[in-house]
């Protein structure tokens, strides 16, 4: 590349015009456009008609300054919107962000990563404050990284400060499960992928999800025998959902993060 562009400059002081090139003809196209071609050397090694389209990388009749002249620019995105509130109030339903391109990608640039993200949610209470009183039978679950972000608002003013901590862990052993859970591959929503039949996962009881009367979680199997099958439904693909069986209760989940859930 060096002994070639030795070449063009020595050329240039010769020939007038002879280093014409993208950069000169003021041209940058995107995928293939037999319109935007210039005079001048090709990366080839040949002299004549060259191209300044994206495709000429792999066409191989790219004008010698196309780097130069129309570097790559990778798409740049902004930065994450908060978190919406749940779609629907009362029933298990998404919750949305967004983030907008700042930087659309150009010459082949790293292309935009995606613009949206969805999760499942279940609000506990409507929008006046009052309480949903769910009766759900199924267990409603979903990663425990959501704990992370969960606020912890009281749904009934039974909760007082000593008890919004309170909490307990239930282990149960799946028996079954829809073959929808794995195929699931959304960022969010990819934890899905690590139900298993046969094994042992935690699921953290913890308000607001826990009742505030029964202290229980909808779902949790805590008066059922070990021989019962319960039923489970992951937030987020309603499809995504299965049986188990209750194990035992216990004060703190222990189970690989992979294996760790909450209700919801």
């Amino acid at each position: 590349m060096r002994t070639l562009w030795m070449t063009l400059c020595a050329l240039s002081r010769l020939w007038p015009g002879a280093q014409a090139g993208c950069a000169e003809a003021g041209r940058c196209c995107p995928g293939r456009d037999p319109a935007c071609f210039a005079r001048g050397w090709r990366l080839d090694r040949v002299y004549g008609t060259c191209f300044c389209d994206q495709a000429c990388r792999l066409t191989g009749d790219c004008c010698f300054d196309y780097d130069r002249a129309c570097p790559a620019r990778p798409c740049f995105v902004g930065e994450w919107s908060p978190w919406s509130g749940c779609a629907d109030q009362c029933k298990p339903t998404t919750r949305v962000r967004r983030r907008s391109v700042q930087q659309e990608p150009q010459n082949g640039g790293a292309p935009c990563p995606p613009l949206e993200e969805r999760a499942g949610c279940l609000e506990y209470s409507t929008p006046q404050g009052q309480d949903c009183g769910h009766t759900y039978v199924p267990a409603f679950i979903t990663t425990s990284a959501f704990n992370k972000e969960r606020t912890r608002q009281a749904t009934s003013p039974h909760w007082s400060t000593h008890t919004e901590d309170a909490g307990y862990c239930m282990e149960f052993k799946t028996e079954s499960l829809t073959p929808h859970c794995a195929l699931e591959n959304r960022p969010l929503t990819r934890w899905m992928q690590y139900l298993r039949e046969g094994y042992t996962v935690c699921v953290d009881c913890q308000p607001p999800a826990m009742n505030s009367v029964s202290l229980h979680c909808s779902g949790d199997g805590l008066d059922s025998d070990g021989n019962q099958t319960l039923h489970w439904q992951a937030i987020g693909n309603p499809r995504c959902q299965g049986t188990w069986k209750k194990v035992r209760r216990v004060d703190q989940c222990s189970c690989p993060a992979v294996h760790s859930f909450i209700f919801i």
